[in-house]
């Protein structure tokens, strides 16, 4: 007979999970990684890689988040069909409860970034619940367990198309991709799902990001079926578009393609693309009754040890800079921020634009000034802030304009492309939009010395804060002419598939 499986064992292991996958990257996305990051030749996907290796490092010695969107929490459970329990809530509480344990300890919060009512009030659950469970009854009695976190950018970045069955995945795939724009932090993993019905097909593009990434071995010794045939042919065809990391232009887009198929209707070729960000997360653990996970930290022999140094950035004082500065940057210039810097993001951006609609006037003054696009994690011990990588910039394009016509803002700093809306706007108003690394938050967070809140304290993270930062790195992504190096730096790596 079957050891019961505690409900304080499946609790404990969960919230143990998310921890862990909050501060270590999965060994072999790091191998990866450090193997693309050593054959790059476009000097900003290098420094946008070592920026990502760097963090990477330092959020593994200091137990802290990789990005500051810590996700959305989903789980996949293999049950046992002989498998007994020794609890009282369901399956669905139990797995909350760990989730609720996680994001809430003291000594590494977490991003609760779960909204309740999304098509209504939105207002956050302050725990990051729910979680959002898949269960199968298998044979056996024991409980697998695999464990993800997934942060908004990349979950956007989600596609499924219901293609005629004579259609061509590989043109479907390669036509998404631009599409895409940089906001799900490549470099990462695509996961794609093929047949069932739509609903199965986004599930299995999900379920195929949680394997090893294996794509250089597959090459070695060459595909042994149809699918291992169009992973590599995607893998090649994808990083030939020369999107790049952070879609600066560059030789890797993707580490790996992963594939799920099943069979489908006759009339139908159902499929999803889901991208998986440079802040990878997820594992895999089983329960046999015999007590809780015992998750060991990767070693960090695996990481590489070096420095990330921006010195050759321009270095910028925010409290002094003008126009006349702003209008001699160029894409791709690299540039050390120093001085008072605002946030705010989609709900601080909507509170607002609605107060210049009714003239009321603004809590916070934004002539001359830079503001970033951020939702940082709380901190903890001596932290002026906890990690606070940017976010995708585009949710904010349809804000722009305004904010720069009628508040006097002079320049943005986020992650990804802007739309031709936003990019027009800024070169009307001769402002500028800035970059930092999306997957380089606790890094990032090092630059910020001091935080407080301005405004909208009610939206959590989403409020309105004050950093005083000292050397931040950032990139110029769209100057004051309009020039975009998402524009740019693709179009100078794409090569011949």
């Amino acid at each position: 007979m079957a050891t019961p499986i505690r409900q304080e064992d499946f609790i404990q292991s969960v919230a143990q999970a998310l921890q862990h996958i909050s501060c270590f990257h999965p060994v072999d996305y790091i191998r990866a990684l450090k193997a693309a990051w050593e054959m790059e030749a476009s000097p900003a996907a290098k420094d946008a890689m070592a920026q990502i290796l760097v963090n990477s490092r330092m959020c593994a010695e200091n137990r802290r988040p990789i990005c500051q969107d810590t996700g959305i929490v989903t789980l996949f459970l293999n049950i046992g069909m002989h498998l007994q329990w020794d609890a009282t809530m369901s399956v669905e509480d139990m797995v909350n409860e760990g989730v609720r344990r996680a994001y809430l300890l003291p000594e590494n919060k977490l991003r609760a970034s779960v909204v309740a009512e999304p098509a209504g009030k939105r207002l956050n659950t302050r725990d990051n619940t729910p979680a959002v469970v898949h269960m199968r009854v298998v044979p056996g009695d024991t409980l697998e367990v695999v464990v993800a976190a997934k942060g908004g950018g990349s979950e956007n970045k989600a596609k499924f198309v219901m293609l005629n069955p004579s259609d061509s995945i590989v043109e479907w795939v390669l036509k998404a991709m631009p599409t895409m724009g940089a906001g799900w932090c490549p470099p990462g993993i695509l996961g794609i799902g093929i047949g069932g019905s739509p609903e199965k097909a986004m599930l299995m593009a999900k379920e195929s990001l949680m394997e090893p990434i294996d794509m250089q071995e597959l090459k070695k010794r060459g595909p042994q079926n149809h699918i291992e045939a169009l992973r590599i042919e995607l893998f090649d065809k994808i990083n030939a578009l020369g999107l790049g990391a952070q879609g600066l232009g560059g030789l890797t887009t993707v580490l790996d393609v992963k594939i799920h198929s099943c069979p489908t209707h006759a009339a139908s070729l159902p499929v999803a693309l889901i991208p998986n960000c440079a802040a990878t997360r997820h594992l895999h653990f089983s329960l046999d009754g015999s007590g809780p996970a015992q998750l060991l930290p990767p070693p960090l022999e695996e990481w590489p040890n070096f420095e990330y140094s921006p010195a050759q950035g321009t270095r910028v004082n925010l409290d002094t800079v003008t126009r006349a500065e702003v209008a001699t940057w160029k894409p791709g210039d690299v540039l050390l921020l120093s001085g008072k810097l605002l946030t705010g993001r989609d709900a601080a951006h909507q509170r607002l634009t609605q107060m210049l609609d009714a003239k009321q006037p603004l809590p916070v003054h934004f002539n001359n000034r830079f503001i970033y696009y951020v939702g940082p994690v709380d901190p903890v011990r001596d932290e002026a802030v906890g990690p606070a990588g940017p976010t995708t910039a585009t949710r904010m394009d349809k804000y722009t304009r305004q904010m720069l016509a009628q508040t006097g803002l002079l320049g943005m700093v986020g992650k990804a492309e802007r739309g031709p809306a936003a990019i027009e706007a800024i070169r009307e108003f001769k402002s500028v939009y800035l970059i930092a690394v999306g997957g380089a938050a606790y890094l990032v967070s090092k630059a910020i010395h001091a935080a407080r809140v301005l405004a909208f304290e009610d939206l959590g993270m989403e409020a309105i804060y004050e950093f005083e930062v000292k050397d931040m790195p950032v990139m110029v992504a769209v100057d004051s002419q309009g020039n975009s190096i998402h524009t740019t730096g693709p179009e100078k790596w794409k090569r011949a598939p």
